[in-house]
């Protein structure tokens, strides 16, 4: 599937719901289906600056797809992770960095985010981004 693909599919999924409280709910759920994340992989290195909660991101180059594996402390923030993982995981650098994120507009994220979950959730983007520059 392709990334806009991937894109429209999770919006598409987010009509089903009629108002933001069953939005974050589902968001939460999604955090909740993340990935064991290992304990060795929450370094410095692979933690995210610029979020309130704490997040890390683990990454492998393999077969020319960025890999990604992400965990946080806040429900919440490992729901946003998920999404971001349906959107960015096991994608060539290319593709990340040639493909906006309109599904944070489609979704409502941008609305309906506080500020601070809102800079967490860019600055994780920022990470990716960067990840697909050294790969690319």
């Amino acid at each position: 599937m392709s990334i806009e693909n991937a894109q429209q599919e999770l919006v598409e999924e987010f009509d089903f719901f009629d108002d933001w409280m069953d939005k974050y709910q589902y968001i939460i759920d999604l955090g909740k289906q993340l990935p064991e994340f290992p304990e060795e992989w929450k370094t410095d290195e692979n933690k995210i600056n610029g979020c309130q909660s704490q997040v890390w991101i683990h990454h492998e180059f393999a077969d020319g797809e960025l890999k990604l594996n992400a965990i946080s402390d806040a429900a919440i923030v490992s729901g946003l992770i998920a999404l971001l993982m349906k959107i960015y995981n096991q994608r060539t650098p290319a593709e990340i960095l040639t493909t906006q994120p309109t599904f944070l507009a489609d979704l409502g994220l941008d609305k309906h985010l506080s500020p601070t979950r809102s800079n967490g959730l860019h600055a994780m983007l920022k990470r990716i981004s960067e990840l697909a520059v050294k790969y690319s």
